[in-house]
């Protein structure tokens, strides 16, 4: 089977999102064939390079969200009509919160930039920023939009040509070649797959395991621009905010409703699948897969760490509320005062970093045993990767009780591994918190410092228990986050996908032809003819064809 993988920001990029569980797919299914589609953020991520791909990855495009793609080219007068028409549709379903016209714009616009070919110059023009003035004026507009200046449209179209780049692309006559489009996320990252559907019938997979409409939100909200250890720079204007969030959903809704199939990672996600229009038939929960092995040294040895100890892991940002946690942890010294709290961080946010450790010399002075040691503070802040901690489950393995203290979440990862190593939790409920614990930790509500540090003193105070619910913890996991249980969902959802998929609009069939018909050379040509002319790629993969992105042929 041909499966198209479509990522944004992430696989086969050494860095990003997704980047983990599409590499752990790929290689848990060597019995099919993996073209992946790459949409890139930033000039960064492609200078780290990509991860080594597997040889039944027989094709790589890769095309930049982030740098200039003026492509030089113009339009005749008609064109210039006709992506007019197309635009207005597209803006005035955004801005008047309607699915129909929005669907209508979208795939005119697609059928255009594929005739045609690039959109770049067209969705830049003053023909575009005068459709959304006027869209924003038109009676039945949202009233967030009404106020849009000419700033705001400015920067709404600058923006929304950068979403829109998949219509330019030329991925999409290699995409009716495929048996199944994966998306490994909503959003951007599926629209190429939403148009191969649209335009070839080619069945569409969409995995979100955090779900795109809910980090647009989360990300461009006020309190993500401001107060301590906000994101840098300023805010978006009320008015680009809500433009952007209008197209968002409009998006998000038709990806949802076009979709063969829905796999939200957790049910928090199937929840907002469900409220943007998604029906139960097509939607199944799949857990992300994760490398138990990793972990089955700490989890397999239940007396390894210290009792007197809480550990926590993960991102050090306003979502995780680590302040909330230094009060509690306040709340549990005057308890418990040999106890100990280690922050292990895997990634930072500098300004809200400087913000804990600041509170954390006012709350915990350094203390000494004596007039001759030199004191430390109870609470520690280290890296994934330092002295004491080399690997994620190493520093789950400093203690035997893990807390985990954020007030947003989705699926909680760092709770999923901590459980594969056997350990006691308290978290807090937020995302699919109570629906990974499943009864095998403590769950209290966010935002309440005392309630976190009480749940924290009974483990702590009943090591037997702690004991309990770690092993309880780690049965769970092994059930249900491996790397093997996601493989395996994945290669039934595949032969489902084909097995009732719709007819492509050519007449073809399944497996019609061998794959051995692909192969070029005296395989499929008797001995006595002459060999097929190889590819400059090398045997086996198919030849480059002239075009604007990056294209990489297997092995990489």
């Amino acid at each position: 089977m041909r499966i198209g993988l479509l990522t944004e920001g992430g696989y086969p990029y050494a860095t990003g999102e997704a980047r983990l569980w599409c590499d752990r797919l790929v290689r848990g299914l060597p019995q099919h064939e993996f073209e992946l589609y790459a949409l890139s953020r930033s000039a960064e991520q492609e200078e780290r390079g990509r991860v080594v791909l597997p040889e039944h990855v027989t094709r790589v495009w890769t095309a930049p969200l982030w740098a200039p793609a003026d492509d030089g080219h113009t339009y005749s007068r008609r064109e210039r009509r006709r992506f007019a028409d197309c635009f207005k549709e597209l803006v005035r379903g955004i801005c008047a919160g309607e699915s129909e016209p929005f669907a209508a714009g979208l795939y005119g616009l697609a059928e255009l930039a594929r005739e045609q070919g690039g959109l770049y110059a067209a969705l830049r023009s003053e023909t575009a920023v005068r459709a959304v003035e006027s869209a924003c004026r038109a009676p039945g507009a949202l009233r967030s939009v009404q106020r849009a200046q000419v700033a705001d449209l400015l920067d709404f179209v600058d923006e929304l040509e950068r979403l829109l780049r998949p219509l330019s692309l030329d991925w999409y006559e290699d995409l009716s070649e495929v048996d199944v489009c994966h998306a490994a996320a909503g959003g951007v990252a599926a629209l190429p797959g939403l148009l191969a559907k649209r335009f070839f019938g080619v069945p569409l997979l969409v995995t979100e395991y955090g779900v795109q409409l809910r980090a647009h939100y989360l990300e461009h909200s006020p309190d993500a621009h401001s107060g301590p250890g906000g994101a840098p720079g300023g805010a978006p204007r009320p008015a680009v905010r809500a433009l952007l969030a209008a197209f968002h959903m409009r998006l998000a809704t038709e990806i949802y409703a076009r979709a063969d199939l829905l796999t939200p990672g957790n049910a928090h996600a199937r929840r907002w699948q469900e409220r943007c229009g998604a029906t139960r038939d097509r939607l199944r929960t799949v857990y992300p897969g994760m490398e138990a092995d990793r972990f089955a040294t700490v989890g397999e040895d239940p007396d390894r760490g210290d009792p007197g100890t809480l550990v926590w892991v993960g991102r050090i940002e306003p979502a995780k509320d680590l302040i909330a946690l230094l009060h509690a942890f306040a709340e549990v010294r005057r308890a418990a005062p040999e106890t100990r709290l280690r922050i292990f961080a895997t990634a930072v946010v500098p300004r809200y970093l400087a913000d804990c450790r600041s509170l954390a010399a006012q709350l915990f002075p350094d203390e000494a045993a004596d007039a001759v040691t030199a004191g430390e503070n109870p609470v520690t802040f280290e890296e994934i990767g330092g002295p004491d901690a080399a690997s994620p489950a190493e520093a789950y393995g400093c203690g035997r009780v893990v807390v985990l203290s954020s007030v947003i979440e989705g699926f909680p990862i760092t709770l999923a591994e901590a459980m594969l190593c056997g350990r006691a939790t308290v978290s807090t409920d937020a995302g699919a918190v109570c629906e990974v614990i499943g009864g095998t930790g403590l769950v209290v509500p966010p935002r309440n410092p005392r309630a976190l540090a009480d749940a924290c003193l009974s483990l702590l105070r009943d090591p037997e228990r702690a004991h309990r619910l770690g092993a309880a913890a780690r049965a769970r996991a092994l059930e249900l986050f491996t790397v093997e249980q996601n493989v395996a969902a994945f290669r039934e959802i595949y032969l489902q996908l084909l097995a009732r998929g719709p007819a492509r609009p050519d007449g073809g069939v399944p497996f019609e032809q061998p794959p051995e018909a692909r192969v070029p050379g005296h395989w499929t040509s008797p001995t006595w003819a002459a060999a097929a002319p190889v590819p400059a790629n090398g045997p086996g993969a198919p030849a480059q064809t002239p075009n604007t992105t990056t294209t990489t042929e297997a092995p990489v």
